[in-house]
């Protein structure tokens, strides 16, 4: 059971673990695009804080693009349930956060990087899946 759950950051002070182990996250709606705790301390090697932005922002073209591609992406309320099988970061559900849909992200078990926790910390929900 233990392979199955996202490992808590480790802690530097007590002063981290009385907000969140790890870091403090900020609050709702800011926490989803902010830089979350793991990345700002480099829990994550291969993801800095620019490419965390960086990423953010191509999700957010992205979505603006498929808007014009499919029109009942978004606000009409065609599709409420989606599912990101490959999420990395979670930037899709956080491009459609102000829309009527639920996003599930899902991480591969597989995946070279676990970003199952920045998802968590950006307060998006998600899970591990192997297909």
């Amino acid at each position: 059971m233990d392979s199955c759950l996202t490992p808590l950051p480790e802690v530097d002070d007590a002063e981290d673990l009385k907000t969140v182990a790890g870091g403090k996250v900020e609050k709702w709606p800011a926490r989803l695009n902010a830089i979350p705790p793991r990345v700002n301390k480099g829990a994550l090697e291969e993801i800095t804080p620019e490419a965390f932005l960086e990423n953010t922002k191509l999700w957010k073209q992205r979505v603006s693009y498929y808007k014009k591609l499919d029109y009942q992406l978004g606000e009409t309320g065609r599709y409420r349930n989606l599912v990101d099988m490959n999420a990395y970061l979670g930037g899709f559900a956080a491009a459609l956060a102000d829309d009527p849909v639920w996003v599930m992200n899902v991480v591969p078990v597989e995946a070279k990087l676990n970003t199952l926790g920045v998802i968590y910390e950006r307060g998006l929900i998600g899970t591990y899946q192997n297909w």
